[in-house]
């Protein structure tokens, strides 16, 4: 560390690194035995070679939201789920689809904001019997409505072909190309939409 460093208390590495977009990849279901964390993590590896952001896993699993409505809304996890949005710029949504739409899970999790989604940006990665088309365009129209622009690039991965017994997670090499090029859209929309907030 040099001397400018031990003055300010931070060194190059940490000064790059928070000048870096935060990019959530959004693991969109919490039911036992779901592969979300599989894509994620495979989402994730592919993002951290890329160098452009900093990205990180966010399992809305873990701020155990109750049921929007139901409760006076003093739950923790309600204000440390809006307090993680707010310290992002961009999101991965990560939509499995259940009865060609979103689960309940993340379509309450997405409810249980508002101010902190507006002016960012967000790509999907789905998965499903049809790659999880319906469901992603679904989201589409909640991102939308929370002023979140959402990329044109969408990897959809299909539990015939992507997954073994519908559990483990084996995505085909040509995925990475689209996993790539949505990344670079969130990068760059996020970087551009930063400066308007």
């Amino acid at each position: 560390m040099g001397f400018l460093d031990k003055l300010f208390g931070k060194t190059q590495e940490e000064e790059t690194k928070m000048t870096k977009l935060n990019i959530g990849i959004i693991l969109g279901s919490t039911r036992q035995g779901r592969v979300s964390p599989q894509v994620g993590e495979w989402v994730k590896g592919i993002a951290d070679k890329r160098g452009d952001a900093n990205y990180e896993i966010v399992d809305i699993a873990d701020f155990n939201l109750p049921f929007l409505g139901t409760t006076d809304g003093s739950e923790p996890g309600i204000a440390a789920w809006n307090e993680k949005l707010a310290s992002l710029d961009g999101f991965v949504f990560v939509v499995q689809e259940y009865n060609h739409s979103i689960t309940g899970a993340l379509k309450n999790a997405l409810d249980f904001a508002r101010e902190a989604w507006n002016d960012k940006a967000a790509g999907i990665v789905s998965y499903g019997s049809t790659g999880g088309a319906r469901a992603a365009e679904h989201l589409r129209g909640i991102l939308g409505e929370l002023k979140v622009a959402d990329v044109r690039t969408h990897p959809t991965l299909s539990l015939f072909t992507d997954f073994e017994n519908g559990s483990v997670f084996k995505p085909a090499e040509l995925h990475l190309t689209n996993v790539n090029a949505m990344l670079g859209e969130v990068v760059a929309w996020s970087g551009a939409l930063k400066t308007i907030r």
